[in-house]
Order: structure tokens, then sequence, then C-alpha cells
């Protein structure tokens, strides 16, 4: 067998994950039954979980879906979700999955005041999703630690990079502290010099990368509070944070980023931005005075 045979072979048919279910049915194990029995029930819902809750939802435990999905001929749960999503657009005939429940996908047949009003649709709900989400200890101990912390990074990958810029823009215009780190190798190196008196603000939607599992593993050894936002409270990364904050919205694995899940979590930025600020409120208005002179000069 070629290279190129040996790979096509170790890789399910485009778009036919389900054909693939339906055949190995009765090789798999019970457990691994109860699995494929839930994903040919709730194909669309298992898209937007994590494995934690994938096993939970079927009462067996995260090595028997990795099995699952080995099964399959895939490399792991979020090839398995790819494959996913893409038999479910196949078959639905969808174009840009939305926001489940809130009024449907977007299609070809959508006029423009539909597809506006189906977007609205889902940023509204993500937003309230996040409010439903949100515990006001875990919001209290997040601040604490900010508040205490000497020095506090803001981190992320991919498009949780840019939302990380953006939390630490808005935190440094009332408190110095705030840091932003590029990308994954300054990060790393970031993480190598961190102390027990440093805190790092991390964005992950999935929680479930080798970089925040990693960046997360040297911050532990270095003493550091770890702060994670993110969609799944039962993923890697939040096993290792010292503060879990969840974010709504639902995130297709065909979607790269969407704008539902970037003000969901935002949103969880901002309810931290302003009880960081009623803590001490008047050296952030002082602080915003003496930003708000200095830029005063560049404008005309």
């Amino acid at each position: 067998m070629t290279p190129q045979q040996q790979q096509q072979s170790q890789q399910p048919a485009e778009g036919n994950i389900f054909a693939y279910i339906g055949n190995g049915y009765y090789h798999f194990t019970a457990a691994e039954r109860k699995v494929a029995d839930y994903v040919l029930n709730h194909s669309t819902e298992v898209q937007y979980m994590s494995i934690s809750d994938l096993a939970e939802e079927c009462g067996v435990a995260e090595a028997t879906v990795s099995r699952f999905c080995r099964q399959l001929k895939l490399k792991g749960y979020n090839a398995f979700k790819l494959a996913l999503a893409k038999a479910t657009v196949a078959e639905q005939g969808s174009v840009a999955p939305v926001l489940e429940g809130q009024e449907g996908n977007i299609g070809p047949e959508d006029s423009l005041s539909d597809l506006c009003r189906k977007l609205y649709a889902a940023q509204t709900a993500a937003i309230g999703q996040s409010m439903s989400l949100i515990r006001p200890e875990a919001i209290n101990r997040a601040v604490d630690l900010l508040c205490q912390a000497e020095r506090v990074y803001c981190m992320g990958q991919g498009g949780s990079l840019i939302l990380s810029w953006q939390a630490a823009h808005l935190f440094s215009t009332v408190s110095p502290k705030f840091h932003f780190s590029q990308d994954s190798h300054l990060q790393a190196t970031t993480a190598a010099l961190l102390t027990e008196r440093d805190a790092i603000l991390f964005f992950s939607y999935s929680g479930s990368t080798k970089d925040i599992t990693e960046l997360m593993g040297l911050a532990k050894k270095r003493g550091a509070s770890i702060i994670l936002i993110t969609r799944f409270s039962k993923s890697p990364g939040a096993a290792r944070a010292d503060v879990v904050l969840q974010c709504g919205s639902f995130e297709s694995p065909l979607q790269l980023s969407s704008i539902p899940a970037e003000m969901a979590q935002l949103y969880v930025v901002d309810v931290l931005y302003n009880e960081f600020v009623r803590r001490d409120p008047e050296t952030a208005r002082k602080n915003q005075e003496r930003i708000a002179e200095a830029l005063a000069e560049k404008h005309i």
C-alpha cells in the first residue's frame, strides 16, 4: 500500500461519517455503541460539545469516546467533530451555521432582512447565555486575583489572541499592570518567567488546545494564578485554571471564529472590567484622566 493509499484508508469518506458509524455499528463495544447512538440522534448538538460533555451525556469514559473516534479512522475528537459538521451541513444544505435554536441557519433563500434578524438573534442570545452562566463567586474570585497580582498577562491563540489583546487594551486604560503577549512563542517566554505574584487572563473557546495545556503547565510550575474564559467548563484548560469563567454561544467546527462567540466572551470581559474598576474607582478615574490628556495631543 502506498503512503497515499494508507492515508486515505485512515480517513472516512468525505461527508460520510454517518455511513461509517452505521457500517461499523456492530463492531463497536457496548460502550462505544452508546456513543454511536447519541451521535446519530443528536448530531447537531454533538458538534458543540467537548469530549467531556459527550462522555458525560453517554455515560461513558472520555477514553471510550477517543476509541470511538479511532474506530472511525479519525485522528481524534476534533477531527470527528469536523467530519460530523461537514456531513450535517451536506445533509441540511445550510451554508452558514448561526446559533442553533435561534430561528435556524442562514440559507440562500433568506432575504437580507432575514439575515440581519438571524444574526441579531444569534448575538443577543449569546450574550444572554453568558449572563445565565455567570457565577458571582467566580467573578469575585477572578477580580480578587487581578487586584492582587503585580502583573497580569492576557493570552490566547488564533481568534482568542485578538480577544486577549482587546482585554489587555481595555484594562490598561485603568491600570498599568495589564500586558499582552503577541504569539505562542512570546507567551511561552513570558510563562517561563512568571512568579506567584503574577496572573494570566487566558482566552480559549474550546479550552482544549495543545498551546493552552503547555502554557498553563508552565504557569502553574511558576506559581502564577490562571483565569480562563471558555465555553467548556469541562476541558483540559478548565481543569488547570484557578478560576473558570464560562461564556455562552455555540460555534460549529466549521467556524474558525464567530461574532456571537466573540460577543459572549467580550461580555464576560466587560463584567470583569467593571467589577475591577468598582474595587478602586478613584485610581481608575485618575488613570483614565491621565490617558485622556495624553491622547488629546493626538487629535487635530
